[in-house]
């Protein structure tokens, strides 16, 4: 039995990823393999009605969202490494909040992030995270695109829909 995963992802604009996508491809080929680099906007247990869903993202005009990012940080027990963002803006909450309108009653939290090493397919060490700390990270990323992506597990991530943002 085929098992699938599907997601709504912000994927990094290519003339921002650069760095983000050599640190991914030295530290994290497994991962850097199947997705390229992106921020995950809704998760697949949150997304049980994708016809609603769909429904949301093009009856209602959506915008833009900028995040700023802040310093690379270690997390699960220091195995895995990300980029958390830090805007003082609630655009990505609340282009959440617009998505899972009358799917979900009670929106959780979900902080903006873009993950450089997933401690499912890769370790880091202090050593590595020390050459991370050295990469220049973009400071601002303004996504004008919503991605709706699905995997059969463990394959690579493919695009299904692209839903522009204004």
């Amino acid at each position: 039995m085929i098992q699938k995963r599907i997601q709504l992802t912000l994927f990094i604009p290519s003339f921002q990823s650069e760095t983000i996508e050599k640190i991914r491809a030295e530290f994290n080929p497994e991962q850097f393999r199947l997705i390229d680099a992106h921020v995950t906007l809704c998760r697949e247990d949150e997304l049980t009605d994708i016809g609603q869903v769909i429904r949301n993202i093009k009856n209602n005009p959506l915008e833009s969202v900028t995040l700023n990012l802040g310093k690379t940080k270690r997390f699960s027990e220091e195995k895995g490494v990300l980029i958390p963002a830090v805007s003082r803006d609630d655009s990505f909450k609340q282009l959440r909040k617009n998505i899972l309108s009358g799917i979900i009653a009670d929106i959780r939290n979900h902080e903006a992030h873009i993950t450089l090493m997933h401690p499912r397919n890769s370790t880091c060490t202090n050593e590595i995270f020390s050459q991370i700390e050295q990469f220049p990270i973009p400071k601002t990323i303004i996504f004008n695109e919503i991605c709706l992506i699905e995997q059969e597990i463990g394959q690579k991530w493919k695009i299904l829909e692209r839903f522009q943002l204004k």
